[in-house]
């Protein structure tokens, strides 16, 4: 073959290479303004302070993080918990990014880059006088938890194993938000406030100054949170798992994990749907 034959079957490659790709992915538009969704409602993860409209906490630090090394402006959008992963899949937003658990469940609808590690826990007030120290000894009493969590999955599951065993349910008290559950114990309408472990620890240390309230027992389910992303959206995905990886690699991210006391969580890298290897 000529070198001018070669030349141009290779410009004819390059072409349909071009157009497949273009098929595959939506294209990632430098500079437009990138809307991520969360559930401004899980301190220290997301929250916002009193009087104060701007959203705070690590993972809105690491949202806005993400959007300067992408080169776009973000738009942070306060949505309900259980429509952030359809939203996502539907294009309404770009990203969720609201301390998701990535699940195998979770996995069927978007993709996730995984960016920090953590499990639930149990906020019980201090003294923890029912003697709690697993999900097994809640078996009739009166439990909140945010509606549509992992932990609202958990505490059914356990719920209907209490009655196997010839125990009363659990007393389940499901909220929209973490927020309004956590009510729930601080009015004396349940006795353990169940969420994600790093929002627990937080409470039990700023809650009436430390004093009124405790994490019992330790952790459990441990999976990684996720950044959520539309499946159809490789070009997207790549691009934000590219971008975390270079935060995690220039210290950025270390230092957001410092600030709000989160360093035990700390991934080394950025795999794409880890949730399945930490699920049984």
């Amino acid at each position: 073959m000529t070198d001018l034959k070669l030349t141009r079957c290779l410009a004819v490659l390059c072409v349909l290479a071009s157009a497949f790709f273009s098929l595959r992915t939506p294209a990632v538009a430098a500079g437009a303004t990138l809307r991520i969704g969360s559930d401004i409602s899980y301190a220290p993860l997301e929250f916002f302070t009193k009087g104060d409209k701007k959203p705070r906490g690590f993972d809105m630090d690491l949202a806005r993080a993400l959007g300067a090394r992408l080169g776009r402006p973000v738009q942070i959008l306060n949505r309900s918990f259980d429509v952030l992963l359809g939203d996502v899949a539907d294009g309404k937003i770009d990203l969720a990014i609201s301390a998701i658990s990535d699940t195998r469940a979770r996995e069927r609808q978007v993709s996730f880059v995984d960016y920090f590690l953590a499990g639930s826990g149990m906020l019980v007030p201090a003294g923890n006088h029912h003697h709690i120290f697993s999900l097994a000894a809640l078996c009739g009493l009166p439990v909140d938890v945010q509606f549509a969590t992992s932990q609202a999955t958990a505490l059914q599951a356990q719920s209907i194993e209490c009655k196997e065993v010839g125990l009363a349910p659990i007393r389940l008290q499901q909220r929209a938000t973490d927020d309004a559950a956590l009510t729930m114990l601080l009015s004396g309408k349940s006795v353990v406030h169940v969420t994600d472990y790093p929002v627990v620890a937080y409470l039990a240390r700023t809650l009436a100054g430390g004093k009124r309230y405790a994490v019992a027992g330790r952790q459990f389910d441990v999976v990684p949170y996720g950044i959520a992303v539309a499946k159809k959206n490789v070009a997207l995905i790549d691009t934000v798992q590219s971008a975390l990886q270079s935060l995690i690699a220039d210290g950025t991210y270390d230092r957001l994990l410092a600030k709000w006391g989160l360093g035990q969580g700390a991934l080394r890298s950025t795999p794409i749907d880890a949730g399945t290897l930490y699920q049984h």
